[in-house]
């Protein structure tokens, strides 16, 4: 038996049960006609000139309905006779290359067929000025040279700062569609200036750009469009406050003040681009976000296929395993941290050599005197909440809870011959 063996061989894990989770599923079930209404708005239509040719800025996350988002915006467009094209704005994803983000864009299901219009990918960019800070703004070349630009983009609650505004439109102006530079320079002075610099960059785009109107949806816990509008660059000054605090009351939760172990079967680049939502877990990679539960100890077990060895996030974890850090992309996870400045979740936690062993180091290094009490919880990962597993300290939590519902006994997690669970 080796060192480590020894050490974990008297450590409990606990027995656990199924538990339901209850979250408000409101959704948009026909949306092309909610959202063409928002953009037939006469202020909205009012920009809109026969023959324009109109930059329309796609992301790279897996927003619900983005095909449909995109040509429905594209086709309201074209309507008015104006001539518009997709610009792929993600910053440095795609390997920060034109034909890599194109293809980013098809794997979401955007392709110039689905989208009814031109795609026009480039890395190149357009400086049109400096914040007073001395940071450089930057914009896609094809964007810059257009008669006027759109973008589509979910409004949530970022992973690494707080601020009236985060993840949303203003995130999608000054950073999507900088490309990699205007990525890069946005994240040069650190997250600790990203609630200003953000919104600062965004408004120097509208203002010097003949920016139209953003499309910002929200999704619920389930990841469906719940709300959808059309902003025009004041609205999105004034409202895209408004729509992130709603996008963090309908943002999916664990029902725990505290935890003395999170276990967390799969990350990924799809699950989150932290790999898990901190949001979620209460685990941030900055010190500039906060919120989520009390987490002693987090163990994260594997990726998921389509994060194809990206392992951003596993740093933010205590404990991790042999199987998760033998499929890592060290390349590609270490370009996350080179991008975003932030490298802790790039590093490697404690590795152990099977899930067992990792959920026990976890309990041993808990701070609590009786490991059979341990409070922990197990999720599948940060998008799929609905339905989790508590261990039985935290049983009669869970029975008082109106979110939550029991749904099994308690029973043993079951693992392999090789320590693993399946």
């Amino acid at each position: 038996m080796g060192i480590l063996q020894d050490l974990l061989k008297d450590i409990p894990v606990p027995k656990m049960a199924k538990v339901k989770v209850k979250f408000d599923d409101s959704k948009i079930d026909e949306l092309e006609p909610i959202l063409m209404e928002k953009l037939q708005q006469e202020h909205i239509k009012a920009k809109i000139q026969p023959g324009m040719e109109i930059a329309v800025a796609v992301g790279s996350r897996g927003l619900d309905r983005l095909v449909e988002l995109t040509a429905v915006t594209v086709k309201f467009l074209k309507d008015l006779g104006a001539k518009p094209f997709i610009v792929p704005s993600m910053g440095s994803h795609g390997g920060a290359t034109a034909e890599g983000q194109r293809e980013v864009l098809a794997h979401l299901g955007v392709t110039e067929e689905s989208a009814g219009c031109e795609i026009r990918s480039s890395m190149e960019v357009v400086k049109i000025g400096e914040l007073p800070n001395g940071l450089p703004v930057y914009i896609d070349k094809y964007a810059s040279e257009a008669d006027g630009m759109v973008v589509i983009n979910r409004v949530k609650p970022h992973t690494a700062f707080r601020g009236p505004v985060e993840s949303g439109i203003m995130k999608m102006i000054s950073i999507g569609l900088g490309k990699q530079r205007g990525a890069e320079a946005c994240h040069q002075l650190g997250f600790k200036y990203m609630a200003e610099n953000v919104p600062a960059m965004a408004k120097m785009i509208m203002e010097k750009k003949p920016f139209l109107f953003g499309v910002a949806t929200i999704e619920n816990a389930f990841d469906k469009v719940a709300v959808v509008d059309v902003l025009s660059p004041q609205e999105i000054i004034e409202r895209e406050a408004d729509l992130q605090a709603k996008a963090k009351e309908l943002l999916p939760k664990l029902f725990f003040e505290q935890l003395e172990v999170l276990v967390i079967d799969q990350i990924g680049k799809n699950i989150s681009g932290d790999g898990m939502d901190p949001n979620i877990t209460g685990r941030y990679p900055t010190p500039y976000a906060h919120g989520g539960p009390d987490v002693n100890k987090m163990v994260v077990l594997g990726l998921t296929p389509q994060t194809e060895g990206n392992a951003n996030g596993v740093g933010t974890a205590d404990f991790t395993t042999k199987r998760l850090v033998d499929r890592m992309d060290l390349e590609v996870t270490y370009a996350n941290g080179l991008t975003s400045t932030v490298v802790a979740p790039t590093k490697i936690a404690t590795t152990l050599p099977n899930d067992r062993e990792a959920i026990q180091a976890a309990v041993k290094t808990s701070n609590i005197l009786d490991f059979t009490k341990v409070k922990m919880v197990r999720i599948k990962n940060t998008l799929e909440l609905s339905e989790i597993e508590v261990s039985e300290a935290l049983v009669e939590h869970v029975k008082q809870h109106p979110n939550m519902e029991l749904i099994s006994e308690l029973y043993d997690l079951p693992f392999d011959d090789k320590g693993n669970l399946f």
